[in-house]
């Protein structure tokens, strides 16, 4: 038992999604950490900042890190995040001398969120694609059914006849929009040491972290480690995602409400009542889209990030972006899955 929907033994197959969940895994976590310190040592050795022998040790070490889990749990207890354990465990994989050049003038939080980068850079990668499919799902409605009448509705009221093309038009402009959002979203490393300035780095800071950057397939940028921006773009791209999947899983709710203008194969079933076919997905996509639309409160409540770093503001991050993630994800799979459950739509 959890006490998150998204991994719950059964709840999950309702709003968890499998090809999404390992990127918030801890090993995909870690790994990401691990990319990091090593292209960082790769970056300083480029530029004659370490030994490069020393950089070869740490890459070689980061490739195959696995650290002690239990031991990191305590440590993120006490420190309230996980990088001074998980570099105090991968300076011994990487031995005294060598060692020494490893994080070199990084802050744990350059770790963090530059593995939030890498991971989301990939999430986004297969959102992008989702989106695709639904809008050809919807190309393939507009195919067979485009033509059919609709009875057009305002305030939920009966208006004036419309035509399913109608319909799927409001349904799919937005999608395309986002699509293109996400195929041009930037992912920026984050690196801006203690308090964002470099400071160990001297004149070298900003080609150091250029370099950094191109070797993890990152933006570079100025540190932005206490201007979340970057956090709250992408958050709100994901709760504008759910919320328009959302809209489509109410009108065909509603549709299925009436049941003469539209039919939906696999319902769900009822075990009071055998003769129902409950529209799950297209109710399930509306909660999805008020979860995601309350959860992006809470990030824009973190863009309060006092001073130079905000242990406070980046937690509650922690607590809601993931999860935001999770429901974008299965806001997808459902409206690709609802689409294609329609046999029929309008009346001929």
């Amino acid at each position: 038992m959890t006490a998150s929907p998204f991994d719950h033994p059964f709840l999950s197959g309702l709003v968890g999604d499998d090809e999404i969940a390992p990127y918030f895994s801890a090993e995909a976590d870690l790994r990401a950490m691990a990319a990091f310190e090593a292209a960082l040592a790769k970056a300083e050795a480029d530029h004659a900042l370490i030994p490069a022998e020393a950089a070869r040790k740490i890459a070689a070490a980061c490739a195959g890190f696995s650290p002690d889990l239990a031991s990191l749990r305590a440590a993120t207890a006490r420190d309230g995040v996980v990088v001074p354990d998980f570099i105090k465990q991968l300076r011994a994989a990487i031995g005294e001398e060598a060692g020494k050049s490893l994080h070199l003038g990084a802050t744990s939080q350059d770790v963090i969120d530059t593995s939030l980068m890498i991971r989301l850079k990939a999430v986004v990668f297969l959102f992008a694609g989702r989106l695709s499919a639904v809008i050809a799902g919807l190309d393939g409605l507009d195919g067979r059914f485009g033509g059919n009448s609709l009875m057009g509705h305002t305030r939920m009221q009966a208006a004036i006849p419309i035509t399913v093309a109608d319909r799927l038009a409001a349904w799919r402009a937005p999608l395309t929009t986002y699509r293109d959002r996400l195929t041009e979203q930037n992912f920026p490393v984050q690196f801006g040491g203690a308090a964002g300035t470099l400071d160990k780095l001297g004149s070298q800071a900003t080609a150091i972290r250029a370099s950094l950057a191109q070797e993890l397939g990152l933006t570079d940028i100025n540190q932005w480690q206490s201007t979340r921006l970057v956090i709250a773009d992408i958050s709100g791209l994901f709760a504008s995602i759910s919320g328009s999947l959302g809209k489509i899983g109410q009108d065909i709710a509603l549709l299925a409400q009436v049941g003469r203008e539209i039919e939906i194969s696999g319902g769900g079933t009822s075990s009071a009542m055998a003769h129902k076919q409950n529209p799950v997905a297209a109710e399930v996509l509306v909660s999805l889209a008020r979860f995601n639309a309350t959860a992006l409160s809470g990030i824009h409540q973190s863009l309060v990030h006092e001073q130079e770093r905000s242990g406070a503001a980046w937690t509650l991050e922690w607590l809601l972006l993931p999860q935001m993630t999770m429901a974008t994800a299965a806001s997808l799979r459902l409206a690709r899955e609802l689409i294609g459950s329609i046999k029929k739509l309008g009346i001929a």
